[in-house]
Order: structure tokens, then sequence, then C-alpha cells
């Protein structure tokens, strides 16, 4: 069965924040959102999906429950039609770790919600404090604690390369997310879009973005540990349609394969790692991988095959799927 988000874009509603890298505006293409419009936009995608697909309405974009209750409460009792009329087969949201209280959660509690995303972005307070995100650490995990005591699904988001973050500082939230019980992730290396204080930040010379490089080395770092905590990566980077490649975008690791491409180099560490000790010149190398997985492994443009071929020099290299194994797991046969 294949499971569809319907997405629901609410940009800035119920957010008093300007976070330095925002422009919500820009990422969801919409510069406003009506609720009137919830159904056309429920319908529209319900049109494209077949009746065997699990469906789910998603509310991203802004800060869900931070939104006017009567706003919300009416988003939900509309989005809670289409579950009973067993249409779609539950809600998530998505919204800020300081918008999460025993209050709020008596409200979601009444509606079929399943997965709450929480945009963490970093632990580090400083780094938070210089993106001005208007929350801390400790804020993270109390909202995590919450909605786990009442049996959500919780989701973290994170980000690569914000102002004054290290790979360590990342290092340290992925663990974060993965300690706190968080059963999916999202990654996001920073894009800097025009009209936001990034822009003017690294216009002053205060913040240098990511280069592609350098945002999908951190990223598999990250992927990793996410990996070894059984933590899905729902995604890595902006999708291809948010508005990339418009006249808004200015700098920063902007690649519509930037997922694909740390998926790759951390396959290439842990291909490296197996091999460690092992004679493969003049043999026949074969990588086995999980199903679905030997574009990943082979990397962008066979980029894994050619650095594995001139490292290890086998008279022959083969990539093959092994439906036992599941992640990033692989195994290395030589002959």
């Amino acid at each position: 069965m294949r499971h569809v988000n319907i997405p629901v874009f609410i940009p800035h509603l119920g957010c008093p924040h300007t976070c330095v890298f925002c422009n919500q505006k820009t990422i969801s293409g919409t510069a406003a959102f009506d609720p009137a419009e919830l159904d056309s936009v429920i319908e529209r995608a319900l049109r494209t999906v077949s009746p065997e697909d699990d469906c789910e309405i998603a509310f991203f974009g802004g800060s869900f429950t931070g939104i006017d209750r009567g706003v919300m409460t009416d988003l939900l009792d509309r989005a809670e039609r289409y579950v009973s009329a067993g249409r779609v087969s539950r809600i998530r949201c998505s919204t800020r770790p300081d918008y999460i209280s025993g209050e709020i959660l008596d409200i979601l509690d009444r509606y079929t919600v399943g997965t709450v995303e929480l945009g963490i972005q970093s632990v580090s307070d400083r780094v938070l404090a210089l993106s001005e995100r208007g929350h801390g650490k400790e804020d993270s995990r109390r909202a995590c604690e919450l909605l786990r005591e009442r049996g959500y699904t919780v989701g973290g988001q994170m980000m690569i390369g914000l102002p004054g973050s290290s790979p360590e500082d990342e290092i340290d939230c992925a663990r974060f997310i993965a300690d706190c019980g968080c059963r999916e992730a999202r990654v996001y290396p920073t894009i800097v879009f025009r009209g936001t204080a990034l822009s003017e930040m690294m216009r002053r010379g205060e913040y240098e973005p990511l280069s592609v490089g350098e945002a999908v080395a951190r990223t598999a770092d990250v992927l990793e540990i996410f990996d070894r905590a059984g933590v899905r990566v729902l995604r890595v980077g902006l999708c291809d349609s948010e508005n990339l490649h418009n006249d808004e975008y200015e700098a920063g690791p902007n690649h519509a394969s930037i997922g694909e491409l740390s998926s790759s180099r951390l396959f290439l560490k842990k291909i490296r790692a197996s091999l460690a000790g092992v004679r493969t010149e003049g043999r026949t190398l074969t990588v086995c991988v999980p199903r679905g997985a030997v574009s990943k492994a082979v990397g962008n443009r066979g980029c894994n095959r050619c650095a594995i071929n001139e490292e290890y020099k086998p008279r022959r290299l083969l990539f093959r799927e092994d439906g036992a194994l599941s992640g990033y797991e692989i195994k290395t046969v030589t002959d």
C-alpha cells in the first residue's frame, strides 16, 4: 500500500516568530492560506490517488497548534470528516516545540491525529538564538515527552548548516531526536532565500552557506545516526517543487537530489568500513544492499562505483539487492 500525504500549507499562520532562514511564502509557494479552501485542496489531491492508497491529511508550513483555536478546530473538524468517510486514514500536523501543551493535546486527542512533527531544527541553544527560533532545547525535550505520553507518533525536523552550527551540533541534534523517541525525521540543509534575515547576514559576511558537498557530508553523518536508531527519515531537503528555482532562491546547497547524494555518501562509508582488511584486488567484489537501494549504493553518475574501483581495484564489481537487508545495511562478498 502506498502512503500519500495530502499537504495543506499554512505559511506563518499561528507563528509570531520570523526565524532568520524563514520565508514560508517562498517555501510553500503560498502567500496566505484561506481556510475556506481546505476542501478543494483535499478533493484535488484525492482525485490523483488510488482508492488503495493510504492517504493522510498533513497540515504543514506553519505552527499548526499555535493558530487561533477556532480556526484550528474548524480545520480539524473538516479534515476529520474525510477520516470518518474512509477517504483518508488519519491527520498529521507540524508545529513548534513551544506550541505543545496539555491543553493543546486535549484538543488534538478529539481527532484522528496520528503524528505530530516538531520543528526542533537544533538542540544548541546558541544556534537556536542565532537563528531567532524563540525556543530552546528543553522546549523540544518537553514537547517530545508530552506527545509520547499521549501516544502520538513524533517526528523531529532538523536543519544542517544553520548560523553558528557545527557538524558536532548536528550530530547532537540527531541523537537527541532519536533519544527522545521520535520515530520519524526530516533533514533540511539550510537554503538562503531573498528577503530573509539570513540573506542580510550573508551579505554582511556573518553567514556562509554550505556548499552542496559540505551539506551532503554533514547530512550523511546524521542519516547514519537515524539509521542506527531505527528512525525513519521521511525526506532530506525541500521538495524540488518548493520554489527552489525561482528568483527568491539566493544561495545554499540547492540540489534536487541532495537526499540521494547524502544516502550515497553513507553507503560509500559503509562499504569502505566493510572492506577494511579485505583483499579485493583482482577479485570479484559483490556489494549487497537492501531492495531499491542499488542506485544509491552505485552513487550519482556512478561516483561510488568509480571510487571503489579506484581504491580497491577489484577485477569485477557488482551491486545486488538482498531482501534480508534493510536501511543502510550492506554485505560485501569477494571471490
